[in-house]
């Protein structure tokens, strides 16, 4: 055990078992100041043996001198050490504590906050982008609809002017031809064709095509297979005498299908009809390619903002791990010199000069130690 000197502070370290008797004496060879040392008192084991058993019924086994006890659950009682903590449960230090709460809360904070900017910017994208295309078809629709009312106007004043034009000689007539077949776009166009006759054929007498001139319409059923319903339903629409419009499903020459609209408007006081027809995705390749590159735009901010949140995680791990460190450092350091301080080793020396908290703890450690070493030497002076 280790014994010190109340005049001068030195320290001693004693065997107790070569003490004799309840105590001894040892005069300080430094101050020579007598010194009583007293021998530890030896605290008895618990006893070892095992108390009788009761059985079940009360009585005692009087040859095992053992009771029996109703079983019970065992119960798990946790452990605590002198600080009251449980032993099974590790302490979180300082450090872990920066850890915790200067990096990993905020860490798990940027990341939900990025990952909602990017789904929120991924959204805007696909809305944007989506918006665009139904303006666009909106503005395809009008202008195909817009077009053909202004071609049937057209039509009607020519042919009231034009009373003997017969319609076998409609695509002949190239001032006729150049009113009724229009562009509508960059490859649209307008025709002309006959509401059914009798019979309940349909005709169509102004194309581009001249091959379909004077034809039985229904006979294309053929040639567009399964995309000949809707063609028909827009082409026949105008039966009644008003206006049709909708979207159909074209066969190239290529076998390749594409979606066209076409509006169908009757001309006033004929039994003809006015068509205006156009492909929709020329007008949407704009609106696609403004996608794609905003796809790529979208990608490209992800990265970027990928990338800075790396480097920050980096930094501010960097940051907090430096930081705490130090301060644990510092803070072990004046940790150890209190505890040479309260064995007696009153000359323990640090070296903290920092200008927060930390320092102005350094400095009441070192004026108590100051304070402890004048104490012992006022008593020193009254012994």
């Amino acid at each position: 055990m280790i014994i010190i000197c109340e005049e001068c502070g030195k320290k001693f370290s004693i065997d107790p078992s070569k003490i004799k008797g309840d105590q001894a004496k040892f005069r300080c060879d430094a101050c020579n100041n007598v010194i009583t040392v007293r021998k530890p008192v030896e605290t008895p084991e618990p006893s070892l043996k095992k108390p009788p058993f009761i059985q079940p019924d009360g009585e005692v086994d009087a040859k095992r001198k053992v009771a029996h006890k109703p079983e019970t659950k065992k119960k798990h009682v946790k452990t605590k050490g002198s600080k009251g903590l449980s032993l099974n449960i590790k302490r979180l230090g300082l450090r872990g504590k920066m850890l915790l709460l200067f990096f990993l809360i905020p860490i798990l904070l940027v990341v939900a906050a990025n990952i909602l900017y990017l789904w929120q910017m991924n959204s805007l994208t696909s809305l944007l982008t989506s918006e665009s295309t139904e303006m666009v078809k909106k503005l395809v629709e009008d202008k195909v609809v817009d077009t053909a009312r202004k071609v049937a106007a057209q039509c009607t004043l020519y042919l009231e002017s034009n009373r003997g034009l017969k319609k076998e000689n409609f695509n002949l007539d190239a001032d006729f031809k150049r009113i009724a077949v229009q562009r509508v776009g960059m490859t649209g166009y307008t025709a002309l064709y006959e509401r059914p006759d009798l019979k309940g054929v349909w005709h169509t007498w102004v194309h581009v095509n001249p091959k379909i001139i004077g034809i039985d319409m229904s006979t294309l059923k053929k040639a567009m297979g399964k995309n000949f319903a809707g063609f028909w339903r827009v082409y026949t629409g105008v039966k009644g005498g008003d206006e049709s419009r909708d979207y159909y499903k074209w066969v190239e020459r290529d076998g390749s299908v594409r979606e066209k609209y076409m509006a169908c408007t009757p001309v006033e006081g004929t039994k003809y009809v006015i068509a205006a027809t156009t492909y929709v995705d020329e007008f949407l390749n704009p609106v696609k390619l403004l996608e794609t590159r905003a796809k790529k735009q979208t990608i490209t901010t992800r990265n970027i903002i990928i990338g800075i949140f790396g480097c920050t995680i980096l930094l501010i791990g960097f940051v907090v791990s430096f930081y705490g460190y130090r301060l644990t450092g510092r803070i072990k350091t004046l940790t150890d010199v209190a505890d040479r301080i309260s064995i007696g080793e009153l000359d323990a020396e640090m070296d903290i000069k920092t200008g927060d908290e930390i320092g102005d703890l350094g400095e009441a450690i070192g004026r108590m130690q100051e304070s402890i070493r004048l104490s012992i030497e006022r008593l020193r002076r009254r012994k």
